[in-house]
């Protein structure tokens, strides 16, 4: 009968494969401020998909005969100044904040993207120039550039995420350009310089990658920042003009009736609060669970 001789050399201590990304993702869901914000959102998402099935009167049509009502049985939240159901207004409103935020930050980030490896990849002419445009934006405060232009256009959702966007960029640029380069002089990009690989695919698949962490967490971030951007200026009465519900103009007009009918004005607020909240905290979960350091 052979005996099979175990060779304590040969004997090793088995560790679970690791990814980053799976272990971002188990951090992220320790941190419970972090989960219960992106339930939030995500409910928040689902709502505002299936406005239409969901609310339960049109946010458009006026009823007269119902105006300024408390909550009740027929109206969970109550009417507005129009008789119009606040409900089913907040949950259509949802649809353009979340729309705008997205659309908003996704193109500041591709052009963040672009501007900031082209400025800190290849440094020196190209590098002066293209970070002159973002000095030249950064001279103008993001929130006064926004009113400026925005009072030039016609006032829409088109010309809100169009001046949002122009506003939003710079900051993506820099935080791109600071990473990249922070990375172009390691030795795996100093590797692939050797062996001939083109710059483009130097930047598309060894530069891009490997900083897309920070660029996760600021397009988190960014997009509270721009909802917030786009109720002010709808507060203000420049930005997505009624009938469209909008959190920021049912703010506006709720504060007319602050002293009778408060209500108007506090469940706006209440959502616009709340989904503030919530990206930030969502935001600052990702950058715990994306950083090496927290690992512990």
């Amino acid at each position: 009968m052979a005996i099979k001789v175990h060779n304590p050399t040969q004997t090793q201590l088995q560790r679970p494969e690791t990814n980053l990304w799976a272990d971002a993702l188990r951090r992220l869901s320790r941190n419970k401020a972090a989960v219960v914000s992106a339930i939030f959102l995500f409910l928040l998402v689902l709502v505002a998909l299936f406005a239409p099935l969901l609310a339960p009167y049109s946010p458009y049509e006026p009823d007269f005969s119902q105006v300024r009502m408390l909550p009740s049985a027929d109206h969970w939240l109550g009417t507005d100044e129009l008789g119009r159901d606040i409900l089913s207004r907040l949950m259509y409103g949802a649809r353009v904040s979340l729309f705008v935020g997205i659309t908003v930050q996704t193109a500041a980030t591709f052009i963040g993207i672009a501007v900031g490896l082209l400025a800190g990849y290849y440094s020196g002419f190209v590098d002066i120039v293209l970070m002159r445009a973002v000095d030249i934006m950064y001279a103008f405060p993001n929130f006064l550039f926004a009113v400026f232009m925005v009072s030039l256009l016609e006032p829409s959702v088109g010309s809100v995420i169009l001046t949002l966007s122009l506003a939003s960029w710079p900051f993506v640029a820099r935080l791109v350009r600071g990473q990249a380069l922070s990375t172009k002089n390691m030795e795996y990009i100093m590797a692939a310089r050797v062996i001939g690989t083109p710059n483009r695919v130097i930047m598309r698949r060894h530069i891009l990658p490997n900083i897309l962490s920070p660029i996760i967490i600021q397009f988190t971030l960014g997009i509270a920042g721009v909802i917030m951007a786009e109720a002010a200026l709808s507060f203000l009465g420049i930005g997505i003009r009624p009938p469209n519900p909008t959190w920021g103009g049912m703010i506006s007009k709720g504060r007319e009736f602050f002293r009778t009918s408060p209500h108007l004005a506090i469940y706006p607020s209440i959502i616009l609060g709340l989904t503030m909240i919530a990206f930030n905290f969502l935001g600052d979960g990702l950058r715990d669970a994306l950083d090496p350091r927290m690992k512990r």
